[in-house]
C-alpha cells in the first residue's frame, strides 16, 4: 500500500476560467478538514491586493507574496500539510525544483496558473509541472465573442489584439484580457511558427 504523502496537483487554463477560485475552494476544504495550509503568490500580481489570492468572482484567501520561489521553502515549516501557489507561471522555470522538493518533504502542493501565454504558447514553468503532476485540472472559460468554450487569453492594447512580439508578462484583468476560443483568438503571427523555429 502506498503511504507516500507528497502530492502535486496543477490547476490550469486561460484567464477567467476559475483557476484561483478552484484553488481557493480546495484550500478552504482542506481547512475544514483541519489541515494546515500556507498560500503563496508572486509579488508581481498586485491587481487587487498583495496579501490575498483573489478570484474574479471576489472570493479570497490570505497569501504570502514572494518574488523568488526559493523563499517558499524558507516559509514552509514542518507542520504545514498543504501548500497553495497561485499564478505559478510568473515564477522562473526552476520553481519546478522547489515544488518537487516540497513534494519530497511530503507536502501536498496545489499550483494554479495559465497554461498558455497571450500568444497561445505554453507558459513558463507550466508544461514541466503538468508532466510531473499527480493530477491535472484543466478549466475552460467562456469565449466573450461567441460563447463557446475558451482556452486562450486574448490580450488587448487600445482595444486591438496585442502583437506576438510584445512582452510576455503584462499584469491585467478585464481591461487588458478576454477569454477567447481558438476561432476567435487573434494574433499577428501564428503560434505554430514558434514550434517550427525551435525545430530548425
Amino acid at each position: 500500500m502506498d503511504t507516500y504523502k507528497g502530492r502535486l496537483e496543477v490547476i490550469c487554463g486561460s484567464m477567467f476560467c476559475g483557476k484561483s477560485e478552484e484553488l481557493i475552494r480546495r484550500l478552504r476544504r482542506a481547512e475544514i478538514a483541519r489541515k494546515n495550509i500556507l498560500v503563496f503568490k508572486h509579488s508581481l500580481d498586485d491587481r487587487t491586493t498583495l496579501e490575498h489570492v483573489v478570484s474574479h468572482n471576489g472570493t479570497k484567501i490570505r497569501a504570502f507574496p514572494v518574488e523568488k520561489h526559493t523563499d517558499i521553502l524558507k516559509l514552509v515549516t514542518p507542520e504545514i500539510d498543504i501548500v497553495g501557489i497561485d499564478e505559478v507561471q510568473f515564477f522562473e522555470p526552476s520553481v519546478v525544483a522547489t515544488i518537487l522538493e516540497l513534494v519530497d518533504k511530503e507536502k501536498h502542493v496545489i499550483a494554479a496558473g495559465l497554461d498558455l501565454d497571450f500568444r497561445g504558447i505554453p507558459f513558463g514553468s507550466i508544461p514541466p509541472l503538468l508532466a510531473v503532476a499527480d493530477s491535472v485540472i484543466k478549466l475552460k472559460a467562456i469565449c466573450i465573442q461567441c460563447g463557446n468554450d475558451a482556452h486562450f487569453s486574448q490580450r488587448l492594447v487600445n482595444g486591438k489584439p496585442a502583437k506576438f512580439n510584445d512582452p510576455i508578462v503584462m499584469i491585467g484583468a478585464e481591461e487588458s484580457y478576454q477569454a477567447r476560443c481558438r476561432e476567435c483568438f487573434k494574433i499577428d503571427l501564428n503560434p505554430k511558427v514558434n514550434y517550427e523555429q525551435k525545430q530548425l
